[in-house]
């Protein structure tokens, strides 16, 4: 192709460029058989779905709206007796039954940053857990993550000296039960 003249217009790829041509043999052949629409395509999807992740200056764009948990981690330091119920009505044994493991604590300890160490389903490293709450009212317990996530516990009740909550997961809250922690000397 001889070389561009003023006032020339530029070639379109796929007419006066050929398959020897510098610009046409960079793309890659798949682009030079038209299906380019498909890398437009699919570049336009993958940016509407992050944007759909993205938050704005009005508020987090999830489905579930994020509000300050109903106390502070405080309520949750220190030691407790613990026990578990699958049914309502075995809840005040279960608390009397958390009462008698005093003797063998789970100790609540403050985290490195704004939460506090505890277990996870199915695992015995204690890891940072936080408090959030969200627009209904509700109190959860977790990781990082919008109120709700699976991984969460939700809290039902929490006093100075009692608190019972349940994993968010059904497979975990099937398997453990809700849980009764009675503060240790109280």
């Amino acid at each position: 192709m001889p070389p561009l003249k003023p006032g020339d217009k530029a070639p379109v790829m796929g007419t006066e460029l050929g398959r020897g041509s510098i610009i046409a043999s960079s793309w890659p052949t798949s682009l030079q058989k038209g299906t380019w629409l498909y890398l437009v395509a699919t570049t336009a999807i993958v940016l509407t779905v992050t944007g759909c992740t993205l938050t704005s200056n009005d508020g987090p764009s999830s489905a579930v709206a994020v509000a300050p948990a109903a106390f502070g981690r405080e309520r949750l330091i220190g030691r407790w007796g613990t026990a578990s119920f699958h049914t309502e009505k075995d809840r005040q044994r279960t608390e009397r039954e958390a009462r008698a493991q005093c003797s063998q604590p789970y100790r609540i300890a403050e985290g490195p940053t704004d939460g506090v160490m505890m277990h996870v389903a199915d695992d015995p490293t204690l890891y940072e857990l936080r408090l959030k709450g969200d627009a209904a009212g509700k109190t959860y317990l977790g990781f990082e993550a919008p109120p709700g996530h699976p991984q969460d516990r939700e809290i039902l009740t929490a006093t100075d000296n009692l608190m019972i909550m349940r994993f968010i997961d059904p497979d975990a809250n099937r398997r453990y039960g809700t849980f009764v922690y009675v503060r240790c000397g109280a």
